[in-house]
């Protein structure tokens, strides 16, 4: 449903396959659909089959995601090769200025997909930014790309355990079992991953999905 965004180590990310991965393509233009129309039911912490995830639901102010953006195309399989130059690129010092720049939820250096088409075609372009969150009074450098993002909901999915599997295994696990039997569907804004934890393994990490959700 969304590109994942993964990293190498904590102050270089680079772009993953995208979550479908473990869905088939064929069905990446319907699964939004049918997450938009799934039935009301009683929310839970985890989703009922064999993959439990962490989830909850934040209602989060407007914010700012500040960074360096570049429109890239979505590539199902494999690392993306236009977001791994797209962040090397960048000089090391970049990601220590970012990461003193931002100052509110999601916390750390965030990978941003935004502008996704509609039916997640492979080769369709995307906005990705590699940034952070600010509050919307926080001084933005005039060299800096800027998301604004709007008050709303989101839900929250943690997943730990070695990248990129994991990651996409738990969205393919979030567009099929937790979206259908849940009283939320997606709404349009970016798709965030971020790193909330300090870590020298990025391997194995523990990553949070941030997904913008309202009400079924």
């Amino acid at each position: 449903m969304a590109p994942s965004c993964g990293d190498t180590d904590p102050d270089r990310p680079t772009l993953s396959a995208p979550l479908l991965s473990g869905v088939p393509q064929q069905r990446s233009g319907t699964i939004r659909r049918h997450c938009r129309t799934a039935a009301q039911l009683r929310f839970r912490p985890t989703v009922e089959g064999s993959e439990p995830m962490e989830t909850r639901i934040v209602d989060r102010p407007a914010f700012r995601l500040v960074g360096h953006a570049a429109r890239v195309p979505l590539i199902y399989r494999g690392v993306n090769p236009y977001i791994q130059r797209h962040i090397a690129a960048l000089p090391a010092e970049e990601h220590l200025r970012l990461k003193a720049l931002g100052d509110t939820d999601p916390s750390g250096l965030l990978a941003v997909c935004d502008d996704v088409d509609a039916d997640y075609d492979e080769g369709s372009e995307l906005t990705y930014l590699h940034g952070v969150a600010v509050s919307p009074r926080t001084p933005i450098p005039d060299d800096l790309d800027v998301i604004e993002v709007p008050a709303g909901r989101w839900v929250v999915i943690r997943a730990a355990g070695p990248h990129p599997q994991t990651l996409q295994k738990t969205w393919a696990t979030a567009a099929a079992e937790w979206f259908p039997f849940h009283p939320w569907r997606l709404r349009p804004g970016p798709e965030i991953v971020a790193v909330p934890e300090p870590t020298n393994d990025l391997n194995d990490a523990t990553r949070e999905l941030w997904l913008p959700v309202e009400p079924a």
